[in-house]
């Protein structure tokens, strides 16, 4: 493997591990917080086993970058990324649409995209483990998205899909990019493929699932037509 692609892959690996750290912090802040909201919830003890999945995965991930040349990764800080006008319950609610129903779905349909691919035999072994996991993650988050929308009405959330959306992919997913296709044997999606696999999650999982619960879709459709084009 020439030294530039190794680089990208090592690094590739390493951002999934700061990734899956983060994602783990968040879980366990979210279990508690929804635990208070609404005590007859299953999902705060899905959302610990979640944890707990998260920081196997980052050690995994954090295996796979070392083997491929990448130094330690840098401590996390991880934050709350709901908007601060927003009440508690419904800060929750963002910040569990947002991590689950939008990141955690998207994160089963790249996953399962690279199992679809000739991947080396180490790197398959991470992403079947990992993809083991991220279903459940994203359905616990569909199951609180469920509990609140039976509870009062979510749709409020529809003005706030766009941001949930730029905090999961940068602008860049939607430049052109000329990668190499062998990313794919290192579990690595070059950018096209990324592209193409998001924006399939969004249009067959994302947005029919929101649909189903009463929020309007159109900002989120908007937000993509610009990207896109």
């Amino acid at each position: 493997m020439k030294p530039a692609l190794r680089e990208q892959v090592a690094e590739a690996w390493r951002f999934r591990e700061r990734v899956e750290r983060e994602a783990a912090e968040r879980f366990e802040r979210m279990a508690a917080a929804i635990a208070r909201l609404d005590a007859d919830s299953t999902v705060p003890a899905r959302m610990r086993q979640a944890a707990s999945d998260e920081r196997r995965h980052a050690e995994l991930c954090a295996r796979l970058a070392e083997e491929y040349g990448s130094a330690a990764a840098h401590a996390l800080e991880p934050t709350e990324i709901a908007p601060r006008r927003l009440g508690p319950r419904e800060a929750v609610l963002y910040e569990v649409v947002a991590a689950c129903c939008i990141t955690e779905t998207e994160s089963v349909a790249t996953v399962t995209t690279l199992l679809a691919e000739n991947a080396a035999p180490r790197v398959r072994e991470v992403l079947h483990e990992i993809a083991r996991d991220e279903v459940a993650h994203s359905r616990m988050g569909w199951a609180h998205l469920a509990r609140e929308a039976e509870r009062g009405d979510v749709s409020f959330l529809s003005a706030w899909i766009p941001a949930m959306l730029s905090g999961t992919v940068g602008d860049e997913l939607f430049r052109a990019s000329d990668e190499p296709e062998e990313l794919l044997e290192h579990g690595v999606l070059p950018r096209a493929r990324k592209r193409e696999v998001f924006v399939g999650a969004l249009e067959e999982v994302v947005l029919p699932g929101l649909r189903r619960f009463g929020i309007d879709v159109a900002p989120a459709r908007a937000w993509l037509a610009e990207r896109a084009g």
